[in-house]
């Protein structure tokens, strides 16, 4: 028969106590004192095995048990006001319960959960114990204070009942973190439930801050507790609310950077490090379900590498990230990569068009409750600080909301002037974005910020933008047929040339052991294609000339150089790295940055939708406007500025259609019908 709680609690429990810490924890305990430790963590398994009634009690009455855990350090030979709380962590998987999951049965038992940091509030003091002073005695009264109302004592020895004078307290540090559950674990259409939790003492560590930045996955170890919903009337209402007082707390999801390597991984990765062949290998191994695309998933193992961040002694930065952009035809697998993108890193939101809106891409300013005031609420960019955000639909989403991204890619940081909150959010993450042509498919003629409807300043912030194009191919068809029916026969069927357990713990291994720099040979590599490309244009004879490259695109370079080095965990960028850097963006270039009139790269294509070509026409349209003014006023024929245009070698048709965007953007306006009027 089992020793019930009273029998157990009857024995001496605190030096049944004291033996275990003895047996299992003496030198952590020693360890923690020594270093000024105000914690002793101490795992579930250890108790259970030493003895099976007082883990069960653990989990039945927490705040008893510890309680005498705290009592049994307290016996043995420490510094005097040593403190040591206990701190439980490794419970068993059937007191592990969703938040969703957690009912009025679990109060004050220790059970553990785990979801996503979605708010913070400020650290703030509150009050654990309260000193009174009785008025009649001057006798003095201790009284804890569980609740968030202040507790009077009810009554003094000497009798009086009446007000008591608050003369001393002890007061620890507090924070309410709001925790919601992580989108893997839910099922279709269920929404994700929040819960607030309390930490204190030790968890508010300023060296522990990390674990709790809005974003993080944590595991946690706590006691539900109630808390009263109170009634606007300000009575006391039946209904409660439950929130977790924690107990311990643990990171469950890392960045690249806070990836453990073991001795064992860290051979393997070095050994595959040396293979000549590990970059092919990479490619292979990345959305293996997807056939061919093999230049933009070269693109996705640069980008997952990244390059190297760069802090200036005056706090001037440039970042390491890298932005990849993928538009083309609907059904070229474009969401399946995004979508595997961010199953391999560690830290990675998947976000898409509609669905998004700019609180929900950078933070929102919501009321906290528990500070009585207004609270930040990050949002995806920012939940994933360090990691990846996949942005699907680019195109779908509203203008107002895509605005919010562009400080996040350049500056990388996310800057909040709402109610009375004024912040500076890190958004260190890389963007991977998909969008599909205004039209359905790509025009390889037609500018892609035309196409896109996305404004120029924001395609021209990603460093690589990828067409992905649909065509018919006979030879390549089937390969693609086959690849895609052998899957559907055996979904297992295609195997990665590195599992990605193996690729995340490479790529992590590189970012915290790998900073390469630029050597000689590789910097004169770069700095020849930049200035060859920009000398071209600076001998083009035209009087508006096209601008080939820009600085932009040079740190693109130098950063996909860097993360190529990375894989080969060299700590120099190699000519070979550079070339590798050249060839992908020439190849973005030719796609979409190539000016279909004269043959020759126009970054303008890109960043502005409008080629030197274009605006050359445009000059000279503008000239005969004013030309015109002078012998037929202010009121000019369309058909007029056509003919002068034709002499000019524009067509009559461009000359028109040119036209017709100087309306749009008001620098024309046509008073009645053929007739246009400038309007300045």
């Amino acid at each position: 028969m089992e020793k019930t709680k009273v029998e157990v609690v009857s024995g001496d429990l605190t030096s049944r106590l004291r033996n275990f810490i003895e047996k299992y924890y003496h030198k952590e305990l020693l360890t923690v004192v020594k270093k000024g430790g105000l914690s002793l963590i101490i795992d579930f398994l250890n108790i259970a095995k030493f003895d099976r009634d007082i883990a069960d009690n653990l989990l039945e009455n927490p705040t008893e048990i510890i309680e005498y855990f705290e009592s049994a350090i307290k016996e043995f030979d420490l510094p005097e006001e040593t403190v040591i709380v206990v701190r439980i962590v490794n419970l068993p998987k059937s007191q592990h319960i969703r938040i969703r999951d957690i009912r009025s049965k679990h109060l004050g038992k220790l059970i553990s959960t785990d979801g996503l940091i979605r708010q913070a509030s400020d650290i703030r003091p509150k009050m654990t114990v309260g000193i009174f002073e009785c008025g009649g005695c001057g006798n003095q009264l201790i009284v804890e204070q569980r609740e968030s109302k202040l507790r009077e004592p009810i009554k003094c020895q000497c009798g009086r009942k009446g007000k008591f004078r608050l003369i001393d307290k002890k007061m620890v540090d507090m924070q309410r973190l709001l925790i919601e559950e992580s989108p893997e674990s839910l099922g279709g259409g269920e929404q994700p439930k929040r819960i607030a939790v309390f930490l204190s003492e030790d968890l508010l560590d300023p060296k522990l801050e990390k674990r709790r930045y809005p974003g993080n996955k944590i595991r946690i170890v706590g006691i539900i507790r109630e808390v009263v919903v109170p009634l606007r009337t300000g009575g006391q209402s039946t209904k409660f609310d439950l929130l977790i007082d924690t107990n311990s707390l643990e990171t469950v999801e890392e960045e690249f950077e806070e990836i453990e390597i073991t001795l064992e991984d860290k051979k393997i990765i070095e050994d595959l490090a040396k293979d000549p062949y590990v970059f092919q290998k990479l490619v292979h191994s990345l959305v293996p379900s997807i056939y061919g695309h093999e230049t933009i998933k070269e693109a996705l193992v640069l980008q997952l590498f990244g390059g190297v961040k760069k802090v200036r002694s005056d706090g001037t930065r440039m970042r390491g990230d890298m932005h990849v952009f993928l538009v083309g035809d609907p059904g070229s697998g474009k969401s399946e990569m995004l979508k595997y993108i961010v199953t391999l890193a560690p830290k990675a939101r998947y976000i898409s068009g509609k669905g998004a809106t700019s609180a929900g891409l950078t933070a929102a300013v919501v009321k906290d409750e528990f500070m009585r005031g207004w609270a930040l609420e990050a949002g995806a960019l920012v939940l994933a600080n360090k990691g990846i955000c996949a942005v699907d639909e680019l195109d779908k989403m509203t203008p107002e909301d895509r605005s919010a991204m562009h400080e996040a890619l350049e500056q990388q940081t996310i800057t909040i002037s709402k109610a009375n909150i004024q912040a500076t959010l890190r958004a260190e993450t890389s963007v991977l974005a998909a969008a599909n042509p205004k039209f359905g498919r790509f025009d390889p003629f037609s500018p892609l910020a035309a196409q896109i409807d996305l404004p120029s300043t924001l395609i021209n912030r990603f460093d690589l933008i990828f067409p992905v194009r649909d065509i018919p191919n006979i030879e390549l068809d089937k390969k693609i047929a086959k690849h895609i029916l052998e899957l559907q026969k055996d979904f297992e069927a295609v195997k990665a040339d590195i599992d990605p357990k193996l690729m995340r713990k490479y790529i992590a291994y590189a970012k915290q052991n790998c900073f390469p720099k630029l050597t000689n040979a590789a910097q004169e590599v770069i700095e020849k294609f930049y200035i060859d490309l920009r000398s071209a244009a600076a001998l083009d004879e035209a009087e508006i000339k096209a601008i080939p490259i820009s600085a932009r695109q040079l740190q693109a370079l130098v950063r996909m150089a860097e993360a190529s080095a990375k894989i080969r965990l060299s700590s120099k960028v190699s000519k070979k790295d550079a070339e590798r850097a050249i060839a992908l963006l020439k190849y973005c270039m030719q796609a979409v940055g190539t000016d279909p009139e004269t043959g020759k790269f126009d970054i303008d294509r890109i960043t502005t939708g409008i080629t030197a070509t274009q605006r050359s026409r445009i000059s000279i349209i503008k000239q005969i406007i004013r030309d015109l003014e002078g012998k037929v006023g202010k009121m000019i024929p369309i058909s007029e500025i056509s003919k002068a245009a034709e002499e000019e070698g524009i067509e009559a048709s461009k000359a028109e259609e040119l036209i017709s965007n100087l309306i749009k953007k008001g620098d024309l306006f046509e008073p009645r019908h053929g007739v246009v009027q400038r309007t300045g």
